[in-house]
Formats: structure tokens, C-alpha cells, sequence
């Protein structure tokens, strides 16, 4: 029981580290004002969220009982989708909302007239697409790499 646990405090740690990278640059990069400053904020805070939500919510459970219930096989490619799906709606939303969040008061601050909406919106939705690939791509590997010590 102990190692499936550390191995799924692994899983956390590489899935969210690598989904809160890529979009922490994503978005300070198609923000028009890449800092060093921002893009680290960003990460850490992006990443603390994503470790918080992987210690409280049991993605992998989840995604089984679904896969059971829509009578899927775990491992095919519908299942893989569906898996991707459920760890990208229960990440994103929360995880660009804070960046956002955040970008948006740090620019308001400096005097900028920025939209809170159409900057959430958009940002959520390049997050999610990007998560979404990231996590149907990496997430068999991770699992092999976090898992490949416990006995099934």
C-alpha cells in the first residue's frame, strides 16, 4: 500500500511539474511580456496547485470507474482519451485560473487596462489543450516510471 502511494506521489509530482512548466511558459510567453520573475511565479504557483489537487484527488480512481462504467478496457486508445480528459478538466480550470489570477493583479498593479474575462478564457483554453496532449502523451510513460518498482 505504501509504495502504490509513493509511486502515485511520484506520478503527481512528474505530471504536475511538466503540465505546470509547459503552461507557465505558455502563458508568459503569449503573454507579450516574458520575465524570468513571472514565468518562475507562475511555475511554483501553478505547480503547488497541481500537488495539492494530486494529494486530494484520486485521478487515477476516477478514470478507472469511469472507463469501467462507459464499459471500456483500460490501456486502449478510447480509454487513454477518456483518461486524458478527466485529469485535464479536474487540473486546468483550477490551475489557470490562478496564474491568470495572478498575472492579471501583477499587471493591474503596474497600470495596466487588461480584461479579466477574455485574458481567463483564452488563457483556459490553450491550457487546456495543452494539458490535455501532455497528459494522453506522458501519463503511460510517467505511470511506467513512477510504477515499475511496485508488484502487481
Amino acid at each position: 500500500m505504501m509504495d502504490t502511494r509513493k509511486a502515485g506521489i511520484k506520478m503527481c509530482l512528474m505530471m504536475g511539474g511538466t503540465i505546470s512548466f509547459v503552461n507557465s511558459l505558455i502563458g508568459t510567453l503569449s503573454s507579450g511580456r516574458f520575465t524570468l520573475g513571472g514565468f518562475l511565479l507562475s511555475f511554483l504557483v501553478s505547480f503547488l496547485v497541481s500537488f495539492g489537487l494530486g494529494l486530494l484527488v484520486p485521478i487515477k480512481r476516477i478514470s478507472d470507474a469511469l472507463i469501467r462504467k462507459m464499459g471500456l478496457k483500460l490501456g486502449t486508445l478510447k480509454a487513454r482519451l477518456l483518461e486524458a480528459l478527466v485529469s485535464d478538466l479536474v487540473y486546468s480550470p483550477l490551475m489557470t485560473f490562478v496564474m491568470v489570477y495572478l498575472a492579471y493583479s501583477q499587471a493591474v498593479a503596474h497600470g495596466a487596462r487588461i480584461a479579466f474575462g477574455p485574458m481567463l478564457l483564452k488563457s483556459e483554453c490553450i491550457s487546456f489543450v495543452s494539458a490535455f496532449i501532455l497528459s494522453f502523451v506522458l501519463s503511460p510513460i510517467y505511470s511506467r516510471l513512477a510504477f515499475r518498482n511496485i508488484e502487481r
